[in-house]
């Protein structure tokens, strides 16, 4: 089975699509780690088409302040402006998709999705000193987490080593392909569709085949001028707004 894996969509609709266009044919089922919402322009929207065609969709931490499962207290002051704006725009059908969506863990094909951690969904894995508590945490040899916005990821040896995993490339499409080998646990990150923040500001997503045991990574240019008139126009932040030329 091969699995199109998405995460951190933040409602940017033109970082999503062209991520569908890049994988078309590739895929057999799409699975997506949180964080529909949030930041971009086109809330409804990604809403309504992620969780119409992806087979699991698990929250994120945007997704629950922006559907009012939690409060946006622990947000910086750009990301509670986005968050207020995003509710008022969410219809109430879209309101009660967020609200329903799956907490992690949630086990798929014998690998786990979370959107943070397996420790707790709202955890940042962004050195080997967070991912150490998290392997011990993980169910499965091989997680599947989203978050902080950066492609690449981590394994872990069985002596107990860890290394980072980076995928990087200038040109779009698949940037790397990694083996999973049955010595070593892995945590993959497969990036951000529509908010990377790993310096690259193309959207990012990868592409698990269960079967070869092996992950790719992908990233794609999209139409960016589009999204951030778009954000100009419905008044979100600028520094949210400049930040998508930047990937950070």
């Amino acid at each position: 089975m091969r699995y199109l894996i998405l995460s951190d969509i933040h409602s940017n609709l033109e970082a999503y699509e062209s991520c569908l266009e890049a994988a078309r044919g590739l895929y057999d089922q799409m699975l997506c780690l949180g964080d529909l919402v949030g930041y971009g322009p086109d809330p409804n929207r990604i809403v309504e088409a992620v969780c119409g065609a992806a087979s699991t969709v698990i929250r994120g931490n945007h997704d629950k302040a922006c559907s009012g499962i939690t409060d946006a207290e622990d947000f910086n002051p750009l990301a509670r402006m986005a968050t207020r704006w995003t509710t008022e725009q969410l219809t109430p059908e879209n309101l009660a998709r967020l609200r329903k969506l799956q907490e992690g863990p949630v086990t798929v094909d014998g690998f786990e999705l979370v959107h943070g951690s397996p420790r707790d969904e709202d955890e940042y894995i962004v050195e080997s000193f967070d991912a150490m508590p998290a392997f011990d945490e993980a169910s499965s040899s091989v997680v599947f987490f989203g978050h902080t916005h950066i492609q690449g990821g981590f394994l872990a040896a069985e002596n107990g080593s860890l290394e980072p995993i980076f995928a990087e490339s200038s040109e779009d499409g698949c940037v790397s392909t990694l083996a999973l080998e049955g010595r070593y646990r892995y945590l993959i990150n497969p990036g951000s569709v529509g908010q990377p923040r790993d310096r690259d500001w193309r959207a990012a997503f990868a592409i698990l085949d269960s079967g070869k045991r092996q992950v790719k990574y992908y990233r794609v240019g999209y139409e960016l001028p589009t999204t951030q008139e778009k954000m100009q126009k419905a008044g979100l932040p600028e520094p949210l707004i400049i930040r998508l030329q930047f990937g950070r």
